[in-house]
This record gives structure tokens, sequence and C-alpha cells, in this order.
């Protein structure tokens, strides 16, 4: 399988919270796009992991991503091991993305910065010739960082607006997780993701009025972009 796009990400629902409207933008522009989570979200206070697979299949067919899989690293145990860079690095050369999306390097959720930091040297070992794994060498073209969980200034936003309710649809597929849809006797377990759905909601506001649309997503890249014609950059300055 050859991806046009993969977003790696360390939980279940990491991926709808943080760059689900751009991945559905993408299918919906024709891209063949896949998610990689690289746990099963097994150590959440809520759901088991069983529900939250089902949910993460039913999110998936919202975003209309064409294959998505699960690495199976131990949750609240990521980390960017050999043995773990070498089995991304296997699934890398399986799936031979031409873009990947990792989360930013920086966070809260020590997941999540690991997730990061394996994200990158998965798909850079993916391109060595001699590493004892199955499969052509190869290695993404490009790598951006979804910051929606970072207090950085992007590098660029996609708007979101046509795809915001279907993400939040792809969001909420998460029943098990989100509150209103929480069964009754764990509406005492007051979590930090109680209000997350809201708080992402809120950023998806702020960042399309950084662009001049209603809704948006930001990411950064590390190097410098390539402008061709200075006369079509939309965003107004003053």
């Amino acid at each position: 399988m050859n991806l046009d796009l993969l977003a790696i990400a360390a939980h279940p629902d990491d991926v709808e919270l943080s760059c689900g409207g751009t991945m559905l933008r993408m299918a919906q522009q024709g891209y063949k796009t896949g998610i990689l989570d690289l746990t099963a979200g097994e150590m959440g206070t809520r759901g088991t992991r069983e529900t939250r697979a089902k949910e993460a299949n039913a999110a998936g067919k919202i975003l209309r991503v064409a294959w998505r899989g699960i690495l199976g690293v131990p949750d609240s145990d990521v980390q960017a091991s050999r043995a773990n860079k070498l089995l991304l690095a296997d699934k890398i050369r399986e799936l031979r993305p031409k873009t990947v999306i990792l989360p930013y390097w920086e966070a809260r959720h020590p997941d999540h910065y690991h997730a990061s930091a394996l994200g990158y040297e998965g798909c850079f070992l993916a391109g060595l010739k001699q590493l004892p794994i199955e499969g052509e060498a190869y290695r993404p073209f490009k790598i951006l960082y979804s910051t929606a969980y970072a207090n950085v200034r992007p590098t660029f936003v996609v708007d979101i607006s046509a795809q915001y309710d279907e993400r939040k649809r792809a969001i909420l597929a998460y029943s098990s997780q989100f509150p209103g849809n929480v069964p009754a006797d764990k509406e005492a377990v007051h979590l930090g993701l109680d209000e997350l759905e809201q708080e992402m909601n809120q950023l998806a506001r702020h960042y399309g009025q950084m662009i001049g649309v209603k809704y948006g997503e930001p990411f950064f890249v590390k190097e410098s972009m390539k402008v061709d014609d200075v006369m079509k950059m939309e965003v107004r300055s003053i």
C-alpha cells in the first residue's frame, strides 16, 4: 500500500482531536490516507481495549481513511526504543507514505512527546538499506508536526471549515471518552479529557481566525517552505 498521508499518534482519538479535519479534507481531495495508533489506549480510565478499537474503527470511517492500524506499543510507556523503532520502520516500509503527520515534540503527556521522537526516528531508520527488517528501504518525503496541543506559532494552518462537523462526529465516535456519552456510573470520574473536545473546538476557531476562515488546524515544519508565486499567498497582511 502506498499512502499519500499517514498520521501517527500515541492513542486512539489523538489524530481525530489534533488533525482529523485535515485527514478528512485530504481524503475528500482524493488522497489515500491512513492512521497509525501507537497504542491501543488500554491505560485509559474509561473504555476497554476492545471498546476503543471499535470506536477507532468508526471514527476512521467518518474520516474516510484507507487504512488504520495499531503498532502495539504499551500505553503509558511509549518510548523511542530500538525495538519500537524497528516496528515502526517496518510499518513505514509497508505503507510507504509520502507525508507523515507527527505530534509536536513538546507536550504535557509523555506518550505524546515520545511519540514524536519515535515517529521521526522510525521514519528515518526505514530508509536505511542495511536495517535488519523486511521490505525495500523507504523514507517519507515530508514530516508535518501537529501543534494543536502545543503553545507555538504554526508554520501554516489548514482550513477545515467544511470538514468541521464531520471532524466533531469522528471525535464523538469515542463515546466512552467524552462527556454526554459517558455511562452514568462513570460520570463522577472527572478527567482532563472532559473538557478536551470543547477545548479542541475552541482552538479550531482560534486557528481558523488566524487565516481568515471559520475553523483551522495548525501545523509546524522544521524546514523552510517554498513559494512559487508570491501573488497567490492568500492570508491578508494588513
